[in-house]
């Protein structure tokens, strides 16, 4: 690998404290870097994802526009939403608060960054959403490898696969405890989620019908758990309205992170009438 003077900034996303939320490495300017390059630095961080930023397409999107490449330490993905929110903070931090437009794998996606009263909060729009069931084979290999038994699933939550810019298995525990207990087979889990092209398993409990805990797997970018998953979260919103468990027009919260010791907040919005999903939350850099 060549020489690099890139410099990798280092922010923590869906939280307003570092010591909380998903850490993400950002490169606002990664123009010098190929593939390899890209990954080498992100495993060399060792974080769930980072973002990568270079020109966009020519003739798009202005000067507030970016194309937004993520990788985990193990791969390239088409879409992360704890960067994006991570990016779109240390952009505003630089340029002022506003609108941006990330050109991503999976489509374009507009964010826009405000200030709450110090604390600079991001809202990414999901591209347009879809949810699909999951065969019955699929279901019983996942929960043999997180070694959960059906009966401790929600029946009013049924399994379904959802995306909204990457897939993602959704499950709902029956009980918090449930949810708590996360001890699963790592290469197993990995190797369902290749053959279903899966991002992680959204793992929820419902707390009430607005508020949701959730937890999220995610061998297959090399690590055990992301810490705060703003794909997912698209993704759950889409799943909630697809199958009528909240209106079409909704805000919904959901807490993530605390089982690992990194507590994180995420808001997802849902718009009657606009089938993408908003998913917002703050971000601070890491010292």
């Amino acid at each position: 690998m060549r020489r690099m003077t890139t410099d990798v900034l280092r922010y923590s996303a869906f939280t307003t404290t570092p010591a909380g939320g998903n850490p993400a490495g950002v490169v606002l300017d990664a123009s010098a870097l190929d593939a390899a390059d890209m990954l080498k630095i992100a495993a060399d961080l060792g974080y769930s994802e980072s973002a990568f930023l270079t020109p966009p397409p020519a003739g798009s999107g202005g000067a507030r526009a970016y194309t937004v490449r993520y990788f985990s330490p193990k791969a390239e993905v088409p879409f992360c939403g704890h960067a994006t929110v991570a990016t779109a903070v240390a952009l505003a931090e630089r340029h002022g608060t506003g609108d941006f437009l990330f050109h991503t794998a999976a489509g374009e996606v507009p964010v826009s960054v405000a200030d709450d009263q110090g604390t600079l909060r991001a809202t990414l729009t999901s591209v347009a959403p879809h949810v699909e069931g999951v065969a019955d084979a699929d279901l019983a290999e996942a929960l043999a490898a997180l070694d959960w038994p059906a009966a401790d699933l929600d029946p009013a939550l049924p399994p379904r696969i959802s995306y909204a810019g990457a897939r993602h298995l959704v499950l709902a525990a029956a009980t918090r405890e449930r949810l708590a207990d996360l001890s699963y087979d790592f290469e197993r889990l990995a190797a369902l989620m290749r053959r279903l092209d899966l991002t992680t398993v959204q793992l929820v409990w419902r707390e009430s019908d607005v508020t949701f805990h959730v937890r999220d797997p995610f061998p297959v970018g090399g690590v055990v758990e992301d810490p705060a998953t703003g794909a997912a979260a698209a993704a759950f919103g889409a799943y909630l309205r697809e199958l009528g468990l909240v209106p079409a027009a909704a805000g919904l919260t959901l807490h993530q992170g605390a089982d690992m010791g990194r507590p994180g907040e995420l808001t997802v919005t849902l718009r009657e009438g606009d089938a993408r999903v908003r998913v917002s939350g703050a971000a601070v850099p890491i010292p």
